[in-house]
């Protein structure tokens, strides 16, 4: 009598973002279920919940940073620092930046987001986006440089309006103030008054940032010259430092996927997380949407998505049904404010002060401490 062995299915999986991470640290499971994952990702990952927390100097850098090669080491990943820039669907091919290939049965993308604005913009001298997180890191070593020399206080704008733009403000401000140095900064957008923010609570967070000496244009930035911003008011601020939180959309890898994709370059999948266009194909995070019940840019989904992704990955081994993912429609979001204390919203309640912050760290810090292992 002769068995049939069926050979292991070989998974790739792109970026190491929330999601990622619950995958490798279930390596074991897809293994034992005939699925063998590989990793093409940076060696290291920051943690968006934490990134205001390191601006305003609250944090370490190194408190948001998860060693991706160390963990990929401990559950036995391979893990090959690169990054993918493309694919051949047919082929099932991956093409990395070195000019090597990368060979997939199954691929899985969560690569996050990029923002959204001018690309001539991003990597000019004083302009810092919002996304990658080194980014913002790297702001907050130069303005510390600059602090420590005792100059003018540079001119900074966030150009951006949402709740990034005003948690990027805060958190600038706290830095200053934790140096003991007075900020000059420009909040700027036309809902610069917090008007997305639920109740009352969009007045209390403008008054705190006015008291701590934030000034608020409610006009967007539409030209960025050394030195100045311009605004579609016709006014012209100087600026040293432009911050840009002007919204995110899904990273540009995925417009070269030749995949169904919604007005921000989000993957359109399927409940069970795969492609609708190509059950080979898996996404999850930012760079992903589920069709027909889309949910705004947040790492909760990437992180609630973790447990389905993975038991639909091992799935392709057993032979089992996949199980459909059903994003929430609450959740709670914590603003750190960048003064110990924080801004809690949920279901149109909030609540502002030092216990709002502290769930935000149990729950950040908890999270990274859990991906490390």
């Amino acid at each position: 009598m002769t068995s049939t062995r069926v050979a292991p299915i070989h998974l790739v999986l792109v970026g190491a973002g929330h999601a990622h991470l619950a995958v490798i640290a279930s390596a074991a499971r897809l293994r034992a279920a005939g699925v063998h994952p590989v990793l093409i990702a940076p060696a290291t990952f920051d943690y968006s919940g934490l990134a205001t927390g390191v601006l305003s100097g609250a944090l370490s850098t190194g408190s948001a940073r998860i060693d991706i090669a160390t963990l990929t080491r401990k559950h036995d990943v391979p893990h090959t620092v690169a990054e993918v820039i493309g694919i051949d669907r047919p082929a099932r091919i991956l093409a990395l930046e070195n000019g090597s290939q990368a060979a997939y049965d199954v691929v899985s993308f969560n690569i996050g987001s990029t923002v959204e604005a001018p690309q001539d913009w991003i990597g000019r001298d004083g302009v810092w986006p919002v996304k990658p997180l080194s980014s913002l890191f790297a702001l907050r070593a130069a303005l510390e440089a600059h602090m420590a020399a005792g100059s003018t206080p540079p001119a900074i704008v966030v150009a951006g309006d949402g709740p990034t733009g005003f948690e990027i403000a805060a958190a600038l401000t706290g830095l200053h103030q934790r140096h003991g140095c007075a900020v000059n900064l420009t909040l700027t957008g036309p809902k610069a008054d917090a008007r997305w923010a639920p109740g009352s609570a969009g007045h209390s967070m403008t008054r705190s940032l006015d008291r701590r000496g934030v000034k608020r244009v409610l006009a967007q930035v539409v030209a960025h010259e050394p030195g100045h911003v311009s605004l579609s008011d016709g006014q012209t601020l100087a600026c040293d430092h432009l911050v840009l939180a002007t919204g995110l959309r899904a990273s540009i890898l995925t417009q070269t996927l030749d995949l169904p994709l919604d007005d921000r370059g989000r993957i359109k999948v399927a409940p069970i997380l795969c492609s609708i266009a190509d059950n080979r194909v898996f996404a999850a995070g930012d760079c992903a949407t589920i069709k027909g019940d889309p949910r705004p840019f947040a790492g909760v989904f990437g992180v609630r998505a973790a447990d389905v992704l993975i038991d639909n990955l091992c799935a392709l081994g057993t032979g089992t049904k996949p199980r459909p993912y059903r994003p929430q429609k609450h959740w709670l979001s914590i603003m750190d404010l960048g003064d110990d204390t924080g801004l809690a919203m949920r279901d149109g309640l909030w609540w502002q002060g030092r216990l709002a912050l502290a769930l935000k760290r149990r729950l950040d810090l908890g999270f990274v401490a859990r991906s490390r292992t």
